[in-house]
């Protein structure tokens, strides 16, 4: 029993926490104004694991535990690419927020902004490109980020759903980067390219 809440302990300290965002709100009562605290916090473990809380308390560290808490709860697994990109191109949407994530070749970085940038970074995402449209709000920017996130599937997944083996999946998007590796090079490389298979 001591073994299992040590490991737990130690999954929690290894878990990347970011604070999103903090709101302040004013309830006028008799004697004034009384002022309360909403925060958005992120955590992930950097490898694929991620969720997000919200908290409401009188203080701002109390609002913050809430926010931290309730993210470990809904913690949600995301298959990564090589560890550092997603498998596809995804949308998502909440509200009137609108998000698109691509995935990125290696050297690429995060190019996020802010309330989406802490999410791939608690996810352990290191190369993707994201655009945000419509709603700022970043309560919606996050939830539609992860509505994008929960739509991710690897070729493992697809595989079970087809009944297929992951090899034929892999091996036909392998063959469409080619093709589109192909066309992009210069008529010249293509020329060369014929010799050779002549």
């Amino acid at each position: 029993m001591a073994r299992f809440e040590k490991e737990a302990r130690q999954q929690e300290s290894d878990l990347i926490e970011k604070l999103v965002h903090i709101n302040r709100v004013a309830k006028v009562v008799k004697g004034g104004r009384r002022f309360g605290f909403a925060a958005l916090v992120v955590v992930g473990d950097g490898k694929g694991k991620v969720g997000f809380g919200k908290g409401k308390a009188r203080e701002v560290p109390e609002a913050i535990r809430k926010a931290t808490e309730e993210a470990k709860k809904t913690m949600i697994r995301i298959p990564l690419r090589e560890g550092r990109t997603l498998h596809h191109d995804i949308e998502g949407r909440h509200g009137a927020g609108k998000v698109v994530i691509r995935s990125a070749q290696a050297g690429t970085g995060i190019i996020a902004g802010g309330p989406m940038r802490a999410v791939f970074e608690a996810l352990g995402v290191q190369d993707v490109v994201t655009k945000s449209t419509g709603s700022s709000n970043p309560y919606n920017m996050v939830r539609g980020t992860f509505d994008a996130l929960s739509k991710q599937s690897s070729p493992r997944m697809v595989a079970a759903r087809r009944s297929k083996k992951v090899s034929e999946i892999v091996s036909r998007r392998g063959g469409r980067e080619a093709v589109v590796a192909v066309e992009a090079v210069p008529e010249v490389v293509q020329e060369v390219a014929q010799e050779v298979t002549e």
